[in-house]
């Protein structure tokens, strides 16, 4: 079947206008990224000197404790020779942090992807769409980018201005740039691209069965649980998210993430899609 993308550009552009007009779906987009790329990072940088904090303070963390006893060699050696207040910064923010990014993609993924498939028949214009000449796949590809691009869009630009965040904050902490560390790269480009695929696909099961983009978005969050585990099993230990761990990861995420798109493309019928409209 030949893809008009034409078709896809102007579904994916007039899905997005109507992201930017629903403050719901694009509030938390920008609140949630600056408290993770601003706020914690400038707290834990310059709060600990501003109260005099010790170096017992910061070293007799339980969770800090644990991370350090259990790790692994390469990542004791880019801690050696740091003082107490570096030491706690870069494992706060180089490694705790890192699980947190992925919850970028899985979220803005399934805001717009809510808003995109659930919004539209909750508005009542998904009815006019379906009738366009686009064919169903080129319909869904178009919902698809609408979701994904903004997603990674706005994943991989958090992440670059939490790199010159922590870089100016920390240039005089660490003595120059420290930051990216390299666990960080397969969980930019090859895990978040996957989570992002995997949250639209989610979603639009989802919102084949849900009427609203609140409740559309609200049960595709859910999936943020599985961001949460990569973070708890860091923080104690039983977890770390090395450059080839992240590798396996991110495979299993493009698998389930693919196997959901494809039972997703399956269920997206215009016919189907018509009666839901119609009720």
């Amino acid at each position: 079947m030949k893809i008009h993308w034409n078709y896809l550009t102007a579904i994916a552009r007039k899905d997005l206008l109507e992201v930017r007009q629903n403050r719901a779906a694009w509030l938390p987009m920008l609140i949630v990224p600056l408290i993770f790329i601003l706020v914690l990072p400038l707290a834990t940088i310059f709060i600990p000197p501003a109260i005099g904090a010790t170096a017992e303070n910061l070293t007799q963390d339980t969770d800090l404790e644990a991370f350090l006893a259990n790790m692994p060699p390469s990542f004791k050696e880019s801690l050696e020779g740091l003082e107490p207040v570096a030491l706690m910064v870069k494992v706060m923010l180089g490694y705790f942090m890192a699980p947190m990014f992925l919850i970028f993609p899985i979220m803005f993924s399934t805001i717009i992807a809510a808003e995109s498939f659930a919004g539209e028949r909750e508005r009542k214009t998904l009815e006019a769409l379906l009738y366009t000449a686009a064919s169903d796949l080129e319909l869904f590809l178009g919902k698809v980018l609408a979701a994904m691009l903004p997603a990674l869009g706005l994943s991989w630009g958090s992440f670059l201005l939490y790199t010159v965040v922590l870089n100016a904050a920390g240039y005089n902490l660490f003595g120059g740039l420290w930051f990216p560390l390299s666990t960080w790269w397969p969980l930019i480009f090859w895990i978040s691209p996957g989570l992002a695929l995997l949250g639209t696909s989610a979603t639009v099961l989802i919102s084949a069965k849900t009427p609203t983009f609140m409740g559309a978005y609200q049960s595709s969050a859910s999936l943020v649980l599985v961001v949460i585990g990569f973070l708890v099993g860091q923080a104690t230990g039983v977890l770390y998210l090395s450059v080839g761990v992240g590798m396996i990861i991110g495979l299993g995420v493009w698998v389930i993430a693919a196997v959901l798109t494809g039972v997703a493309v399956g269920s997206f019928q215009r016919s189907r899609l018509l009666v839901q409209a119609a009720n």
